[in-house]
């Protein structure tokens, strides 16, 4: 989406940190991702099912670095399309596949994977959806395959924040608690084997930094200075992070998928 055709006052968050340049838009950073492969420990030839795609970087990044084989779901044809011509100019394939689906549909996929990777989704669905989704998820899994997530998370005041970053981020975001995620897996069967929490470091300069580079980060921030529609959101989220910096951090989970048997225990 161009900035021309771009509503900033009713925009999503993400679509305005994204205008402003930013394309590390999750709360850990890259710091946090990275922990995240390093537990799930990736062999060549094995599978992963990747949520909400986009235009496959993260996907065309997992199959160069690793040797896995990538399916990810994109629910906009305009990034699928974006995303499948990615996948070809990076000569992938055979290896990356972009599926133009609905992630609290995910029986319309048949295969089962040894990996699925959902970062900075799950957060902005309700109660209910978060259960579908992780529902889902658990059935695209294989038997001991790994659930890989990363989420905002709410240490305390959950409603409160909720309604502080839906007004600010103009979309349903709907951080948990600690335990409060850790049960929304294991509820669906998937056992938390893994888990870190840390400070939202999305607007943090030093974060931005080490995830989007120095020249990129000044690229931002002098678009943040110059256009004042794109100013005005971002203040307005950076004064949300600031007054809950406290409470609002991050998590990632790294949580297996159990045998019928063990869950019956």
């Amino acid at each position: 989406m161009t900035n021309t055709t771009l509503n900033f006052k009713t925009a999503p968050g993400h679509e305005v940190l994204a205008a402003a340049g930013k394309k590390m838009l999750r709360p850990g950073g890259k710091a946090a991702t990275e922990m995240l492969f390093e537990w799930a420990d990736f062999q060549p030839g094995e599978t992963v099912l990747e949520l909400a795609a986009s235009f496959g970087y993260s996907s065309i990044a997992l199959a160069e670095r690793f040797g896995v084989k990538v399916v990810g779901v994109e629910k906009n044809p305009d990034s699928v399309a974006r995303a499948r011509a990615n996948i070809a100019a990076a000569g992938l394939t055979a290896q990356v596949e972009i599926v133009e689906g609905d992630i609290f549909h995910l029986e319309r996929i048949s295969e089962q994977f040894d990996y699925v990777l959902a970062e900075a989704i799950l957060t902005m669905q309700s109660p209910s959806g978060k259960a579908k989704i992780i529902s889902g998820i658990g059935d695209r899994l294989k038997p001991g395959g790994k659930f890989l997530s990363h989420e905002m998370l709410a240490r305390n005041q959950e409603a409160e924040i909720n309604q502080a970053l839906s007004e600010v981020i103009r979309v349903n975001s709907m951080p948990l608690s600690e335990s409060n995620w850790i049960a929304v897996c294991e509820n669906a069967g998937l056992l938390v084997e893994k888990h870190l929490t840390g400070g939202m470091g999305l607007l943090n300069v030093w974060r931005m930094i080490q995830d989007e580079g120095f020249v990129d980060t000044v690229r931002i921030f002098w678009n943040i200075l110059t256009k004042s529609q794109i100013r005005d959101r971002i203040l307005a989220m950076r004064r949300v992070f600031q007054k809950y910096d406290r409470d609002l951090g991050y998590i990632i989970l790294c949580a297996t998928k159990q045998s019928s048997g063990s869950q019956k225990l």
